[in-house]
This record gives structure tokens, C-alpha cells and sequence, in this order.
């Protein structure tokens, strides 16, 4: 016969397992149901046929500030294939740039404007730090409505529930052209994100930064944060 010590370890063992389950079995169903929510706007790179206020190019790692990680890379070549096919007559490049020595936007304004994309097509929100956050401010500073989102397509499914979360009507192209590696990592940081993000979706917290308003139909140049050469 059990101890009372020994028997209420493991009844706190099994409370334990059992709030495991539970919270797993939780978990997944999040992540099902932002799934299935964006399935529907999930395009290939020759679907989009114009009507997008703008291109939403959600930012990653940079190198240096002239050289993309190819993660980003793929996006920003993604995000001009949609422009150059009329999908929207500007790019919204969307990253962090949180420190003067870490530039993710300008890094790829630099890139775009070297594929030969009229800067006066390129605007810069700069305080894009997540996903949330991008999305937020593409709505309340920049004034789009309709975006097509640009990312890889792990991140793509939460990129769109939440847009249409807080109230744009938004698709995506997943741009995905070769394997970037870290497939663990990436989809396993992926759970956990979408979890967040459905909290914040209800919650609907203001981004770090508002600021003045955007207009995505006034000059691009409003968005720079310094003369751009």
C-alpha cells in the first residue's frame, strides 16, 4: 500500500500528464484552425491579378545592410514578380528596424530599387517588429484595406489570419523556392506563434509605434526615415 507522500506524487504526476494533454490537444487546435482559416487565400506567384492596395513584404534576417538572408530574399523577389504582374501599383515592405545597425527595410528598398522598382512604388514601415504588428500598422498608419501578403509558407497561414483578423481583406503568395533549412526550428517556433497571435487577434494590443498617418496613394517618400541613394 502507497505511502500518502507517494500517493500524492502520483496523483501529481497524472494531473500533470493530463494538464500536458490538455494543453497540447489545445495547442494543435489553434494552429488547425488558423490553418484551415487561410487556406482559401493562399495563392501561387501567377494567381494574383491586381485589385491590392498594396504588396505586404514582411521583413527576416539581414546580413548586412546590402546583404539579404535568403529567406528575405525570396520574399522581396517575390514581392516584385507580384508588382511587375499588376497585383498592386506599390510594394509595403514591412521589418524592423528597431536600431540604426539593424536595417531590415531599407536593406530591402536597396535590393528592389536595384531589380530596377521606381522608389516612388516603395514604402518603408519601419516598426514592422512581428507579424501582429505589421499587420496592425498596414491598416491604422498606411490605410490598405486589401493587401497580398509575401512570405514563406510556414508563416504564411498566420500572416493572413491575422490581417483578416483585424479587418483587411488580405491573401498571400508563399514564396518558397528552395529549402532555407531549420525546418524544425522554424515550424516548431511556428506553433507556438500562432498560439500568440490568437490571443492578440481577441486582444487586439496596439503595436509598439502608431505615429502619423501613411496614405499608400500619396509619395513613398513620406515613409523614409533618410535620403535614399
Amino acid at each position: 500500500m502507497l505511502s500518502k507522500s507517494a500517493l500524492f506524487v502520483k496523483k501529481a504526476f497524472w494531473a500533470c500528464v493530463l494538464l500536458g494533454v490538455v494543453g497540447l490537444s489545445g495547442l494543435c487546435g489553434l494552429n488547425v484552425g488558423v490553418i484551415a482559416s487561410a487556406r482559401d487565400g493562399i495563392l501561387g506567384l501567377e494567381d494574383p491579378k491586381g485589385g491590392y492596395d498594396c504588396i505586404l513584404v514582411l521583413g527576416a534576417q539581414i546580413y548586412s545592410p546590402t546583404t539579404l538572408s535568403p529567406m528575405l530574399e525570396d520574399r522581396v523577389k517575390y514581392g516584385i514578380e507580384c508588382y511587375k504582374q499588376g497585383a498592386a501599383p506599390v510594394l509595403l515592405l514591412s521589418g524592423d528596424h528597431g536600431y540604426d545597425n539593424h536595417d531590415e527595410v531599407n536593406a530591402m528598398k536597396r535590393y528592389c530599387v536595384e531589380q530596377g522598382i521606381d522608389p516612388d512604388d516603395i514604402f518603408l514601415d519601419h516598426a514592422g517588429f512581428s507579424t501582429y504588428e505589421s499587420m496592425y500598422r498596414a491598416r491604422e498608419v498606411f490605410g490598405a484595406k486589401r493587401v497580398l501578403i509575401i512570405t514563406q509558407r510556414f508563416h504564411l497561414s498566420r500572416a493572413i489570419y491575422i490581417a483578416r483578423s483585424l479587418g483587411l481583406d488580405a491573401d498571400g503568395v508563399a514564396s518558397d523556392p528552395r529549402d532555407y533549412g531549420y525546418f524544425i526550428y522554424n515550424n516548431g517556433r511556428e506553433l507556438l506563434a500562432r498560439a500568440k497571435d490568437v490571443a492578440y487577434c481577441i486582444i487586439k494590443p496596439e503595436p509598439t509605434y502608431l505615429g502619423e498617418e501613411i496614405s499608400l496613394y500619396g509619395p513613398a517618400s513620406a515613409s523614409d526615415d533618410r535620403e535614399y541613394t
